[in-house]
């Protein structure tokens, strides 16, 4: 499947609002749409195969979407350890309950430091 150009998304709602016309649109008003789709499943399929083969007795799954859960709940029937990292992320409850562990491995953002009037400058 091709890629698609699309309109950002405040221009098109300025274009759905009539405050810009098809006339005026240049090159920053458009991104490449470059979304992955069927990724979730294809990871899906690929726990499902490497369980049924016997091939695997751990996944670690760096995600958190609860597209996982029928994939978690097969690995964890046929007795593969299925271990979550979701990087630091909430997971839907349902997930959490197909999981045997949950581990980040990635590291804490630093805290953001608030900033005082002080420490800004000005041109």
């Amino acid at each position: 499947m091709p890629n698609l150009w699309a309109f950002k998304p405040a221009v098109e709602s300025q274009l759905l609002k009539g405050k810009k016309s098809f006339e005026n649109i240049t090159d920053t008003d458009v991104a490449l749409d470059v979304r992955q789709k069927g990724v979730d499943m294809r990871i899906g399929l690929d726990i499902a195969s490497l369980t049924f083969k016997k091939q695997v007795s751990k996944i670690i799954l760096m995600a958190g979407d609860a597209d996982f859960v029928p994939a978690a709940k097969l690995a964890r029937r046929e007795g593969i350890d299925f271990v979550l990292d979701p990087m630091r992320q909430t997971i839907p409850s349902d997930l959490n309950e197909h999981i045997d562990g949950l581990r980040s491995v990635c590291a804490k953002p630093p805290k953001l430091r608030a900033i005082n009037a002080a420490d800004t400058q000005t041109c």
